[in-house]
């Protein structure tokens, strides 16, 4: 059974999101100043196949640090991602909550203005 998006929207806490949406992003851009400041390990040129055990470990040494070296790229592209969509969040967060104080002045003008033309009708009709 799904919940209906209204549902989900007042289960949220709205206060808590909008609160922590600054810590998110700071964490955000941590982790993508972390990741960025490690050196990046160049890929090695794959050495021609030998018998000697050496030789061998060399070329195993040689493929893991340019496997090593695509993941650091990887966790590169992936941290930028986060903090991207962690930018993202903020001002999708700012907005909602400034929609929200819109939507509350709205409610509170609309009450006036119902409340200033019931008392006009009763003014009518006494």
């Amino acid at each position: 059974m799904a919940i209906g998006w209204l549902t989900v929207l007042k289960i949220v806490p709205w206060a808590d999101v909008i609160q922590n949406a600054p810590v998110v992003v700071d964490g955000a851009k941590k982790l993508w100043n972390a990741a960025s400041r490690q050196p990046r390990q160049p890929a090695a040129a794959p050495q021609p196949t030998s018998t000697s055990p050496i030789a061998q470990l060399e070329g195993r040494i040689d493929a893991l640090e340019a496997t090593l070296a695509d993941q650091h790229a990887q966790l590169l592209a992936s941290s930028e991602l986060i903090k991207a969509l962690a930018d993202q969040n903020a001002q999708l967060i700012g907005r909602i909550d400034a929609q929200r104080r819109k939507l509350m002045w709205l409610g509170v003008i609309s009450g006036v203005a119902a409340l200033a033309a019931a008392s006009s009708l009763w003014l009518q009709w006494t």
